[in-house]
Parts: C-alpha cells; sequence; structure tokens
C-alpha cells in the first residue's frame, strides 16, 4: 500500500465504492502517480480503510475499500482557545495544534485582539493537511470566533491552563476526565480586567513555562507539546 493518506469525511466500510473529489483525485492520480489497481488509505474520526483505485474517469477516481486498518482509539479531548494572530504565525499555530492532538479549535475575541475576523475553510483546509501527514484519525472541531467573556462562560467545566509569566507554578495534574483547554492570549496579552478575570476562576490553572515572552504561536505549541506529554507518561 502506498504510503498516503486522505481525509474522508463520510462513512466507510469494506467493500464501499464511490469516487473521491477532483481535488484529491488530482493528487492522487496525477501529482502521487498511483495506477488504477494500486492501493491508498482513507481516514475520519471512526478509523483508518485500504483503499483501491478501480478507475480514473472525467477527472474523478473511482475508489473501493478493500480492508480496515485501524479504529479510533483517541479519548482525550485537548483544545486550544487562542486569539487569531496575523496570517502565517496562525497557519502554523493551527498545523502545529493538529500534529499535538487537539480536537478542538476555538477563537477568541479579547480586547486586544487585532486579528477580528478569520477564515474558518482555510483552517479547516489546514487542519486536514495536518491530520493526513502526522497519521493521527480525527481532525480537530472548529468552533466560531466567540468572545472572550462568553468563552470563559460556557466552559465553567473545562480544566484550562493559562500560560502565566507571572505565576510561580509550573505544575498541572489533572486526573478527571474532562477536556483540557490551554487558553492563549493576543499578541499583546490579556488585559489587566481579562487577567482578573481568569485568575478569578477556579478550573483555570495558571502556569509558567518559561522566563521569557513567547509569542503567542509559541506559547501554544510549547503548551499543547507539554500536555501531550503529560498524557504519555
Amino acid at each position: 500500500m502506498n504510503n498516503i493518506r486522505l481525509f474522508y469525511d463520510k462513512s466507510l466500510s469494506i467493500n464501499f465504492s464511490s469516487k473521491l473529489d477532483k481535488s484529491q483525485s488530482h493528487y492522487i492520480y496525477k501529482v502521487m502517480r498511483v495506477s488504477i489497481g494500486q492501493t491508498f488509505s482513507l481516514f475520519n474520526k471512526n478509523g483508518e480503510w485500504e483503499a483501491k483505485i478501480e478507475n480514473y474517469k472525467d477527472q474523478a477516481v473511482d475508489f473501493l475499500v478493500i480492508k480496515k486498518i485501524r479504529s479510533n482509539e483517541n479519548n482525550k479531548e485537548i483544545w486550544l482557545a487562542f486569539a487569531p494572530i496575523k496570517l502565517n504565525y496562525l497557519n502554523l499555530m493551527i498545523q502545529k495544534a493538529t500534529e499535538l492532538g487537539v480536537t478542538k479549535l476555538i477563537p477568541i475575541l479579547t480586547e486586544r485582539t487585532i486579528v477580528r475576523k478569520i477564515n474558518l475553510s482555510r483552517i479547516n483546509k489546514i487542519v486536514i493537511e495536518a491530520a493526513e501527514q502526522s497519521n493521527r484519525l480525527d481532525i480537530p472541531k472548529i468552533e466560531k470566533l466567540t468572545k472572550f467573556k462568553n468563552f470563559l462562560k460556557e466552559n465553567k467545566n473545562t480544566n484550562i491552563i493559562f500560560g502565566d509569566l507571572n505565576t510561580n507554578n509550573v505544575k498541572f495534574d489533572f486526573k478527571d476526565e474532562k477536556p483540557v483547554c490551554v487558553l492563549i492570549g493576543p499578541e499583546g496579552d490579556f488585559t489587566e480586567d481579562e487577567r482578573g478575570m481568569i485568575l478569578n476562576q477556579k478550573n483555570i490553572t495558571p502556569i509558567k513555562i518559561n522566563e521569557n515572552i513567547l509569542r503567542s504561536e509559541t506559547a501554544a505549541i510549547s503548551m499543547l507539546s507539554l500536555i501531550s506529554f503529560k498524557f504519555l507518561s
């Protein structure tokens, strides 16, 4: 089987046959040169399947699912709440968050948020490509942009880790099954009023991850790496 993985959002099962869309068909048949009769893999939140190219007609690949390769056994809910940042840095953060296993992306609107609109379709494309390349099965759910106060109100039962340069705490430990959410501020950091709201929440743990001031994307990647390692240990 070729080491080619494509995200397929519809239900898959053995002996299921269908067509890839035009973009995926072009990639697999014209770019990667997978020939009729050869195999590749399709995946979604339910698992990964081996599929065979049956035909290539009208710029579309006809495929047949041969067997199931693996099931999705990831039960860890890791979220990232972030204030949107400039495009290139945002793309990097989304890509690496996906690779590190984030299951939900929550863009938040803070007082100092500079980028106040995001392209959800662009973010969705990034997470699909990152999932295909990193061998994960599911892709993160992407929430609509929400106000910071609403985020706090709606996530009182979530374990939230807040990157805080002013704290001396360097430890976190969550033993329950609640989702763990990393909270990252905007490029100009949270305002004092926002910091006050954060620190008054009983479900939020401030943690210092570095003595230096980190860029938003660096802080997100660093904190997600810590959580990923924690879940593995």
